[in-house]
């Protein structure tokens, strides 16, 4: 799967992040990023439906597990065509999007995690988790319990002020006031291409569960 060349070639995509680089060297990013990330949703695919069955992970070039590695850069400044990172997403099959809930890996030279939450939700969603949290604390304490005792951090945007309906004295208070709820955890470059990391991320995002049930049960979605 996963390898040393892997992580090469997005340094090189770093260095030469134009449409006609990534073209010439097209045959170099699929034998040493798509598949490799295709035989890696693969080999998680049985995992991933223990874990949930209500988790898609499809070993599809577009569309599916795999994020597709053009950047969408109408509102950005920077214009660089090509993502230099891997994503891979295994999220329920009722999101349109990746604001579902979802397990995450990310694959960088800048930094490799793994992540499972929710990222940006909308409004509507976001006001679900903030009424569940507010109204279900213990069982989403527990998740966090769960979580940090595995060395996972809840990270992502949150508001300064408390959301509206809510007063600043609330014990749940930090909490209420995210805009993502993502817990991430670091890992380096070697777990990735070790031929364990199969096996690593499925005993890590078993760490997640609880958090994920949460989420899935504040948004009415099975898990």
């Amino acid at each position: 799967m996963f390898s040393p060349n892997t992580f090469s070639f997005l340094s090189l995509l770093t260095k030469n992040n134009q449409r006609d680089w990534f073209k010439s060297n097209q045959t170099q990013y699929e034998s040493e990023v798509r598949t490799p990330a295709l035989q890696f949703i693969e080999a998680m695919q049985p995992h991933v439906l223990t874990l949930s069955p209500r988790l898609v992970a499809l070993p599809k070039k577009i569309g599916r597990s795999l994020m597709r590695p053009q950047r969408d850069a109408r509102f950005s400044k920077d214009k660089t065509p090509y993502k230099t990172n891997v994503g891979i997403q295994f999220r329920h099959f009722q999101g349109k999007d990746v604001h579902a809930p979802g397990l995450y890996i990310h694959i960088a030279n800048e930094g490799c995690f793994l992540g499972a939450g929710i990222w940006h939700p909308d409004s509507k969603a976001l006001n679900k988790l903030r009424t569940c949290i507010d109204e279900n604390p213990n069982a989403y304490k527990k998740a966090l319990a769960q979580l940090r005792a595995a060395g996972f951090e809840m990270e992502g945007d949150s508001l300064i002020r408390p959301p509206k309906g809510y007063d600043k004295t609330h014990p749940m208070l930090d909490e209420l006031k995210r805009k993502d709820f993502i817990a991430i955890k670091p890992i380096n470059a070697k777990q990735i291409y070790d031929k364990n990391f199969v096996s690593l991320c499925v005993k890590e995002f078993e760490q997640t569960q609880k958090l994920m049930g949460y989420l899935c049960f504040a948004l009415d979605l099975d898990y």
